[in-house]
């Protein structure tokens, strides 16, 4: 039995996060670990929320925490129900420490990580990919599926390719991870040079994509790598999960290094499950 956690911020809560972490964990027969990281020093409030007519007051103050507390509490209850209504086994943690901290210690035992793209845990707004994924993505213990704002069932694959371990360990473990989506259409991608004219290691990695997906289809683009994938995936018709390798601080890949995944992040509205292994 696999562990998936997926961590939610009780104050803005992910409806997507919770629809993609029953599918995973109905599908995978998993036990789905509920991440509420209710960091002591982040409210829906601020500062001047708390200020009255002489002063800070403290009567705000602690109506303004009780609020946030019940809000926090009526999430637990909604990602309790949602496991119940979907005979999900379930366990509920709720980490009250700094939020970043508290989630990577969660991913060194958890097998998969879900959370939204779009999560801060501050009240302050933020670019996507926001400054809290990119930290978490850097030193993850676990892979990550990290999903769009709103949920959509996912129709097919789009495994990247670049010819480096770190895409081939990604394909590796997303095939353990989530096995039951091998079934959908599913396509390798590619980018090289003009003068290119087989994939890195064609002959091995065609073995080991038979072996998994023996219905795949390859796609070759040429250019820019950033450009030509994000161009060719906005252009898709149909949903689709990507799957991309490295996402470190160092060039361990000349295309999933952080910068592309980042423009993934930014660019597509799609699940994208990163590994790496360190």
């Amino acid at each position: 039995m696999k562990k998936i956690s997926a961590a939610f911020d009780g104050l803005k809560f992910s409806d997507a996060t919770l629809a993609y972490a029953i599918e995973a964990a109905v599908k995978s027969k998993a036990v789905l670990s509920g991440v509420f990281l209710d960091d002591f020093l982040y409210h829906s409030y601020h500062l001047y929320d708390m200020v009255g007519s002489r002063g800070v007051s403290g009567t705000k103050m602690n109506h303004l925490n009780q609020k946030d507390k019940e809000t926090r509490n009526r999430a637990v209850q909604s990602f309790e129900d949602a496991c119940k209504n979907a005979s999900v086994k379930h366990i509920i943690h709720r980490d009250k420490s700094f939020a970043l901290q508290e989630l990577l210690k969660e991913t060194v035992y958890s097998d998969l990580l879900i959370i939204n793209t779009a999560e801060t845990f501050t009240h302050f707004a933020d670019e996507e990919p926001t400054q809290f994924i990119t930290g978490l993505l850097a030193d993850t213990q676990c892979p990550v599926l990290v999903t769009p704002e709103k949920f959509q069932p996912i129709e097919r694959l789009v495994l990247l390719y670049d010819g480096k371990p770190s895409a081939v360990y990604a394909i590796k473990m997303f095939n353990y991870l989530m096995p039951w989506l091998a079934k959908l259409p599913v396509e390798v991608l590619t980018v090289m040079e003009p003068e290119e004219l087989a994939l890195p290691d064609d002959t091995l990695i065609k073995e080991f994509i038979q072996c998994h997906y023996p219905q795949a289809k390859y796609t070759v683009l040429h250019g820019n790598a950033k450009e030509q994938i994000v161009n060719y995936l906005k252009q898709a018709s149909e949903p689709a999960l990507v799957v991309s390798g490295a996402y470190r601080r160092n060039n361990v890949s000349m295309w999933f290094n952080t910068s592309m995944a980042d423009v993934l992040m930014k660019e597509l509205d799609m699940p994208l499950f990163i590994a790496h292994n360190k």
